[in-house]
């Protein structure tokens, strides 16, 4: 019957479900105890008003924001695509740093520390991640053409492997890596150890993302390249990845992301990282939440150029495919 009313009545439909979605949002602001005070500062005289009314105050103010986010989105939608993706992103990221705003950071502090947190933090990560995202690349490939052999104790190793090492947590991967080989005789520093860890983590991980994007490609393509005298190693990266590239690359991209968030957890070991430094440098004078945030940014800033270059291997290689 509601399909019924729907189809026979659509814009009585659509503004129905317009004023449900607005109740609703509504009511989660007031659920989460949304504040009115910010109506007393636009408009002094209901300050009495709010004091003495402070339930009513905070439904209004969650109907009044409701209200704002639905004006908002129908003058965007005005807007062409493009500029509406743009307009988006600035209100967004001009909401999230009011939201810091309100914390009553030190920016004297954050730009006295910045220039060190930069220059030594970020250049390690980068070095952690950009050495680690190569090392897992390998093994991941490895890994899939193993997980792919009739072998049995070449599958056997790689089946044992992928499920160790997404079995553990990376943290506790870095321990035993660190603290684990002295043990046996081998002592490992910091740095190689926080790599070596993070590259058998992710490289598991990416294991079974490339074993699925080769499986991608139809049997016959292999068939093919074998009847026109390619050899298997040929067709594996002459006809078979080239293909499976387009399948592979959006997750593995989001395993790099991931893997350089995660290098922060090589900080526990003592390298000078982005989260090292954000927490040795904000114990100074205990501004610890500007460090942080400025960490935070600094992890964003690098995870958006990681997707931009994720973008456009994308786009060559669907380019490739199209052809």
């Amino acid at each position: 019957m509601i399909g019924r009313l729907i189809l026979n009545y659509p814009d009585a439909a659509r503004r129905t479900g317009i004023l449900l979605m607005l109740a609703l949002l509504s009511a989660a602001f007031y659920a989460l105890g949304i504040s009115s005070a910010w109506m007393g500062r636009l408009v002094p005289v209901t300050v009495g008003w709010i004091t003495d009314s402070p339930e009513a105050s905070r439904l209004v103010s969650a109907v009044l924001i409701s209200l704002i986010i639905a004006v908002n989105i129908k003058l965007l939608r005005l807007l062409p695509r493009r500029q509406q993706i743009v307009g988006v992103w600035v209100e967004l990221f001009v909401l999230l740093m009011l939201f810091f705003y309100s914390f009553n950071l030190s920016f004297a502090f954050i730009a006295k520390k910045i220039g060190f947190l930069i220059t030594q933090g970020v250049s390690t990560t980068l070095y952690i991640s950009a050495i680690s995202i190569v090392i897992a690349t390998v093994i991941a490939l490895a890994g899939a053409i193993a997980k792919l052999s009739k072998n049995g104790v070449i599958y056997g190793l790689a089946t044992f492997y992928t499920s160790l090492f997404r079995g553990l947590p990376l943290l506790m991967q870095i321990y035993i890596i660190y603290l684990g080989l002295p043990q046996v005789g081998y002592v490992i520093g910091a740095v190689p150890a926080g790599i070596l860890a993070l590259s058998l983590c992710y490289g598991a991980y990416m294991t079974e993302i490339f074993r699925a994007g080769i499986e991608s490609i139809p049997r016959g393509q292999s068939e093919g390249a074998t009847a026109l005298g390619l050899s298997p190693n040929q067709t594996m990266f002459l006809v078979i990845l080239p293909q499976a590239m387009r399948v592979i690359i959006p997750p593995t991209g989001n395993q790099f992301i991931a893997m350089l968030k995660d290098s922060s957890l090589v900080s526990v070991v003592g390298v000078w990282e982005i989260m090292y430094l954000a927490r040795t440098q904000g114990q100074t004078e205990f501004r610890h939440i500007e460090m942080l945030i400025t960490a935070s940014m600094i992890y964003w800033l690098l995870s958006i150029g990681l997707e931009f270059l994720q973008a456009r291997i994308e786009e060559r290689f669907g380019r490739f495919n199209v052809r």
